[in-house]
């Protein structure tokens, strides 16, 4: 295991556990003792271990109270224990499970047994601890997109109420359904997105390459992307090679890669200020694509982290976090064959850059 685990041995004689952290010497586990069923309660409240050794036999609570107790805590229910026994009648073995143990060993306690019945314990333990890390993933990856559905689609009903008012302009008729418009793209995107993830991940996708004019792609990125500029009075700045150069992509996820790179962009930028969008043919074919905005740029830490999925770099309020604009880009690429890296834009501002080559 990478990580130490840790182990409670709760035994009222210490000679025990000397017999037990001898016996799992140079296992690499982190042993922790405590001389009764109380103390060891007292001791959960700050320290969740990853296995607990619990002997039967114990003064004041014995072993198959401490057990029930342990169990009976939400917190603590997911942590192994294994009763340490003397006893050998089977009522008395079923009587230990009863109360909720995972397993038991008998004594005189053999060593051999001991280390089996311990990694076997542990390695429940981490694949449990592994299924709860992803299902809190997925819970917060659910909240995420529940959000970032909700906003574009609060746009869209809002604005359809309004449209149903009498006296409306027909020139703010025209803008609210233009911002109608938008957040339904919005919208589409996200779940295209969604979509093409899950069959990159899974591998299903399969590119269709076909040759593509970097200039004309690139210009209609832009025209699509300027709408939303307008609104934070950026800039957008062109340097895109001659037309008639041709890249080999698949077309349609090549030109999503874009749009996230310039939303993003977009979004980090502050007002009035510009975006950066270049676009370049390779001496030894393919091309290259860099993404430039002025925003409060990358940490170095986190350099590799935005790339993955559900992970963002800067909470920005009234702004979707979901955190898979630059992962889809990733996986986009590099089923390309290519590569997407990020760098400083002196002064202020970060720089995306896509390498992609012929195939």
């Amino acid at each position: 295991m990478d990580i130490q685990a840790s182990i409670l041995v709760i035994d009222d004689q210490p000679d025990n556990f000397d017999v037990v952290e001898t016996l799992l010497d140079g296992e690499n586990y982190q042993l922790y003792y405590a001389p009764s069923g109380q103390q060891a309660l007292n001791r959960l409240d700050s320290f969740q271990p990853d296995l607990i050794l619990l002997d039967v036999m114990m003064p004041d609570l014995d072993g198959m109270e401490v057990c029930r107790r342990i169990k009976a805590d939400p917190q603590w229910q997911a942590v192994p224990i294994i009763m340490v026994t003397a006893l050998t009648e089977k009522e008395d073995l079923a009587r230990c499970l009863a109360t909720g143990a995972d397993d038991f060993i008998s004594k005189p306690v053999n060593g051999v047994e001991l280390r089996a019945r311990v990694n076997s314990m542990l390695r429940i333990k981490q694949q449990y601890d592994s299924m709860q890390v992803l299902l809190k993933l997925r819970e917060d990856m659910v909240n995420m997109i529940v959000h970032d559905l909700r906003n574009p689609l609060t746009t869209i009903i809002l604005g359809a109420e309004i449209l149903r008012s009498p006296g409306f302009s027909r020139e703010r008729q025209q803008g609210k359904v233009d911002q109608i418009l938008l957040a339904g793209q919005q919208l589409q995107s996200l779940i295209d997105s969604l979509l093409i993830m899950a069959k990159l991940e899974s591998g299903k996708m399969v590119l269709n390459y076909t040759e593509v004019d970097l200039c004309a792609l690139c210009i209609s990125a832009v025209e699509d992307i300027e709408a939303i500029a307008t609104q934070k009075n950026l800039t957008l700045i062109r340097e895109f090679p001659e037309p008639g150069g041709i890249v080999a992509v698949d077309a349609v996820i090549f030109r999503r890669v874009l749009d996230n790179l310039l939303s993003n962009a977009i979004k980090f930028s502050p007002f009035n200020s510009q975006v950066i969008l270049r676009g370049e043919y390779l001496p030894a074919g393919g091309a290259k694509v860099q993404v430039a905005d002025s925003g409060s740029g990358v940490r170095q830490d986190l350099r590799q982290i935005i790339f993955e999925k559900y992970e963002i770099g800067t909470l920005m309020s009234e702004m979707p976090q979901i955190g898979l604009g630059l992962a889809f880009c990733k996986m986009a690429i590099e089923a390309h064959s290519g590569t997407i890296t990020i760098e400083d834009n002196h002064p202020n501002g970060s720089i995306f850059t896509v390498l992609v080559k012929n195939k």
